[in-house]
């Protein structure tokens, strides 16, 4: 576990990725680059000069190396092709889904310090890793980011059960819309809820309950608890699921 903390102070221990899968999804999300940078060599074109095929083969490389994850983390928020196979994703350190300026900031870290140009074929990220408390390369800790996650143990699952009473509600929902960083807060909400301090437990459930609702397109009503809201929302979510 670690400790992120959301905007309201309140500390979320959601599951930080640990070397091993992080691992296993960089060796796929490299598998895909090379593909990539194969594919766009073998159709560019080759009667060109020296000077001007040099140029070329560097334009096209930062393009994939860089280009690529950049492009893929922003659309999916945090998301590449090998985290998605790996149950991760990357969000800023408050929790909160990253944005552009964060995926840029990660892969030129990743291209010129974690992997490649001074990486060492990922030696230094290696090393940084495994001395950060969170798990973080130096793209990271650069874009204030931090790779978590996404599949629930099965106890926090456990705790996310269906108010009788809103079951019917629940189930019309829309839920395709809503992003994965708020059923991770509202997860983490739900698990903490005990702990929580009793302002704390309105506050930020009734942040997060608009913020869902939102999504969704179905506001919490006023005299609705926003613990019963986020209950309902996560117990649907997963009926449709399994």
């Amino acid at each position: 576990m670690g400790d992120l903390v959301t905007g309201e102070a309140v500390v979320l221990d959601l599951r930080v990725a640990q070397l091993a899968s992080r691992a296993v999804a960089f060796a796929f999300d490299v598998a895909v680059q090379f593909g990539l940078l194969l594919l766009v060599f073998l159709i560019s074109p080759v009667d060109l000069d020296g000077a001007l095929r040099t140029a070329l083969a560097l334009a096209l490389t930062v393009a994939v190396m860089i280009g690529y994850p950049t492009a893929v983390e922003t659309l999916t928020r945090g998301r590449s092709l090998g985290k998605l196979v790996m149950g991760l994703r990357v969000v800023r350190d408050d929790g909160g889904a990253i944005r552009f300026r964060q995926a840029l900031v990660r892969a030129l870290g990743g291209f010129v310090v974690d992997f490649w140009v001074l990486g060492l074929g990922g030696a230094i990220a290696l090393f940084v890793s495994l001395f950060s408390p969170q798990g973080k390369r130096v793209g990271d800790y650069l874009a204030g980011t931090v790779v978590i996650h996404t599949r629930a143990p099965k106890q926090e699952v456990a705790l996310t059960e269906m108010p009788p009473e809103m079951a019917q509600w629940a189930s019309g929902l829309d839920l395709s819309q809503l992003p994965e960083e708020l059923v991770l807060a509202a997860r983490q909400y739900l698990t903490r809820y005990p702990e929580l301090s009793e302002t704390a437990k309105w506050d930020l459930g009734a942040r997060l309950a608009d913020d869902v609702g939102a999504a969704i397109r179905s506001p919490r009503v006023e005299y609705a608890h926003p613990r019963a809201y986020l209950a309902a929302v996560l117990a649907e979510r997963r009926r449709r699921a399994s």
